[in-house]
């Protein structure tokens, strides 16, 4: 009996692969495109090679690179649809899933593929359709720095990455705002990435800005997800020495009095954070002012 069942479990699992052959090989033609991107986006996570299989399949990821080359006229002026939302972000979807498949990665940032979705992230309307895409699009390049790979940083620190999680995290959704902190707070968290933020002052200072924008908001309109990357990204910057002599001066006084306390009540692991880097800052306090340059005057 259980024999028969895992004869039955393979011939179902063979049924599927097939399927997954077959809308594989419709995304090559625009007719049956439409319904590939979606069946293919609902299977990604039950489909383990999937990124393989699609990353090495004839046209696969012309078709994909197509999808979104076709909506960057809806951008400017905005008319994005949520029908044409949808369709991308399926597509998106897939490339999130090659992106962060140990055997497709690198080919993929070799490729430069994530700078065809910095359009995406320029945009600045607050329709649903745009949020959605907007979104989606960072889910890719969080999926990449998920892996916390030496190759993702690199690579990302050579893009205009950094000021567009910026701008998404001053006046994006709540959650691409947490999605884009994340995004940062990973490339702060890799050594070359830390210093490449605290290497000139107009850097460090636009993160530091921002970050303390964040901190303001938050106070009004609290959320402990976005809370702990803005702790995080803070705790991180302060382990460099130049950053953390100018957060001496510039850390906001919500983070140093009793403002998120309620907040934090069941978050240890922020509460730490915040605990660890009001004691950096009040560490070894440094005579010499100069570390981070300051600009001209």
């Amino acid at each position: 009996m259980l024999a028969t069942g895992a004869a039955v479990t393979t011939a179902l699992a063979q049924v599927d692969r097939e399927k997954i052959y077959q809308w594989i090989n419709e995304l090559s033609s625009p007719e049956t495109r439409e319904n590939a991107l979606l069946e293919l986006s609902k299977k990604r996570e039950s489909v383990p090679d999937l990124a393989p299989m699609l990353w090495h399949s004839c046209g696969t990821i012309a078709a994909l690179l197509q999808e979104i080359v076709n909506i960057y006229p809806s951008i400017n002026p905005p008319t994005l649809t949520a029908h044409q939302s949808n369709r991308v972000c399926n597509a998106l979807a897939l490339l999130q899933c090659v992106a962060s498949h140990p055997e497709t990665r690198s080919a993929f940032l070799a490729a430069h593929i994530p700078l065809f979705l910095y359009p995406f992230l320029h945009t600045v309307s607050k329709t649903r359709p745009f949020e959605y895409l907007r979104l989606t699009s960072l889910g890719v390049i969080g999926a990449l720095v998920k892996t916390d790979e030496q190759e993702v940083i690199n690579f990302l620190l050579t893009t205009e990455i950094i000021p567009l999680c910026l701008r998404i995290m001053e006046s994006g959704s709540e959650l691409s705002k947490t999605v884009a902190t994340f995004i940062l707070q990973k490339i702060l968290l890799d050594d070359t990435g830390l210093a490449y933020i605290c290497q000139t002052y107009e850097r460090f200072s636009h993160v530091a800005m921002i970050l303390g924008k964040m901190v303001l908001q938050l106070s009004k309109e609290p959320s402990a997800r976005l809370l702990k990357h803005v702790v995080r990204c803070y705790l991180r910057l302060s382990d460099n020495p130049r950053a953390r002599e100018a957060l001496r001066q510039c850390l906001p006084d919500q983070l140093k009095d009793t403002t998120f306390a309620q907040v934090l009540k069941d978050d240890t692991t922020t509460k730490r954070w915040l605990a660890q880097l009001v004691k950096n800052l009040q560490e070894g306090q440094v005579t010499d002012p100069r570390g981070i340059p300051l600009p001209p005057q």
